[in-house]
């Protein structure tokens, strides 16, 4: 079940005509039914017009990335235009994603960096401490949480990274079989940080 849209904020206005409560509650029960996982909904604008010989819907996502997606439909019908139009946004989302999955073909990896990281022997643990060293600062909050480890090609933890909104993807490499680490740097640059050969088994 998706997950990720479900805080998006929805405001409903009208232009020549006030928004009914039916109005409304029709608009925001059919943009939460979009199940579609990326680009992330943050906000949504609908704008619903009703004119001499046709009524119009309007809708305007501001997802995640600085992604806009925006679409409208005119009809005799204001609630099949609204529906109309949702359907083109779906459509529209997921030439985003389906452009997104493109670009991270195994054929595109050239802004790929791999970072080097040694693991260090738990003997370095035990060494005695500085205790003249300033005081390491203290968490302010520590949350736990499961983390389900699965083996994958470096394209497709970059597509979940992207879909998840996480800040990394911990994942097996299925081509070498070691762990790495990725995370974005910047909008369309990524790192991967590949754990010691220790951590294979």
């Amino acid at each position: 079940m998706q997950t990720s849209n479900v805080d998006m904020n929805i405001t409903v206005t009208g232009r020549h005509i006030e928004v009914t409560d039916a109005i409304r509650e029709f608009a925001v029960k059919k943009i939460q039914a979009i199940h579609i996982d990326y680009p992330k909904i943050v906000d949504v604008r609908v704008v619903v017009d009703v004119q001499k010989d046709r009524q119009v819907a309007e809708i305007v996502l501001f997802c995640a990335d600085h992604i806009t997606i925006q679409a409208s439909t005119a009809g005799s019908d204001l609630y099949a235009a609204i529906d109309e139009t949702v359907t083109k946004i779906m459509r529209r989302m997921r030439k985003h994603k389906t452009r997104l999955m493109k670009h991270f073909r195994p054929h595109r990896s050239k802004s790929i960096r791999t970072l080097e990281q040694s693991v260090y022997d738990e003997d370095i643990l035990d060494q005695d401490v500085d205790i003249d060293a300033p005081e390491d600062p203290k968490p302010v909050r520590i949350s736990r949480e499961g983390y389900e480890l699965k083996t994958m090609y470096k394209e497709d933890a970059i597509m979940e990274l992207e879909i998840s909104g996480k800040p990394f993807v911990l994942y097996r490499n299925a081509r070498r079989n070691v762990l790495q680490i990725v995370y974005k740097l910047m909008p369309g640059e990524y790192s991967i940080i590949e754990l010691g050969n220790e951590l294979k088994a």
